[in-house]
């Protein structure tokens, strides 16, 4: 009887020993998945770069890292915040958020300081000058089909459409778009994602965030899935020896 009781117990020992190592192997193959996935995904949706100088400040400041996602010209959308490549403006990446698209016309300033985009003004947020003008100097533009106007956040010191409104009324083509940020990586004390701007949902649609929130959390996940996995493993191993010393 007692002989019985003691073989049935090692076999429910020996049954849930291996219970444990196939969710243990389970969760470290899913977890394994999960993080090399989102990471070669995120390589290849997302591209870093480092800020040459502080005419985006506060958004960005110069010298920051950011994670900037690969997309297509025609996906960019006024606010967002691109880096682009035009061999009027000097023919080197540089970073300017999107305040104009083509049949736009882009004016400045409205009695309140504001800037005006077809007629409505738009209250900006992310300015590094929030008092002041959104430009302390007037301009006008209309913006060609197919082209982008672009300024700088900190519009004191921003070299940008506004400089160069004599060649295509100060824009560049959709086609010298590389990437639009989503975050900033370094320093630490500025890490975070890019503020998803609606300041001009009043005059058209606007981007919606990238993905690499999911990617990060896919990574964190799958990170967490193998170290628990991994250290499920020995711990079945230990129990199973246990039981059999008992036994």
């Amino acid at each position: 009887m007692n002989g019985g009781s003691g073989g049935s117990a090692r076999e429910d020992g020996k049954a849930g020993s291996r219970g444990l190592r196939v969710l243990s192997g389970t969760a470290v193959a899913l977890g394994m998945a999960l993080l090399i996935g989102g990471f070669v995904l995120g390589a290849i949706d997302y591209r870093p770069f480092s800020v040459p100088t502080d005419s985006m400040d506060p958004t960005v400041a110069a010298g920051d890292r950011l994670m900037a996602q690969r997309i297509d010209g025609g996906d960019v959308r006024r606010g967002d915040v691109v880096i682009f490549n035009d061999a009027v403006w000097g023919d080197v990446p540089m970073l300017k958020r999107v305040v104009g698209i083509g049949g736009d016309k882009v004016a400045c300033c409205d009695k309140r300081g504001r800037l005006k985009v077809n007629g409505k003004s738009v209250d900006e947020p992310y300015l590094k000058s929030k008092d002041s003008p959104a430009s302390p100097t007037g301009f006008s533009a209309k913006v060609p089909a197919g082209h982008l106007f672009l300024l700088g956040d900190n519009r004191n010191t921003s070299a940008d459409s506004r400089s160069h409104l004599t060649d295509d009324q100060g824009t560049v083509p959709r086609s010298a778009v590389t990437a639009r940020v989503d975050a900033t990586v370094w320093p630490m004390g500025r890490m975070g994602f890019t503020e998803h701007v609606t300041a001009f949902a009043d005059v058209g649609s606007v981007s919606r965030p990238g993905p690499l929130k999911w990617l990060l959390a896919a990574c964190l996940a799958g990170a967490v899935l193998v170290f628990a996995g991994a250290a499920a493993g020995p711990v079945a191993a230990r129990a199973a020896r246990r039981r059999a010393r008992r036994a």
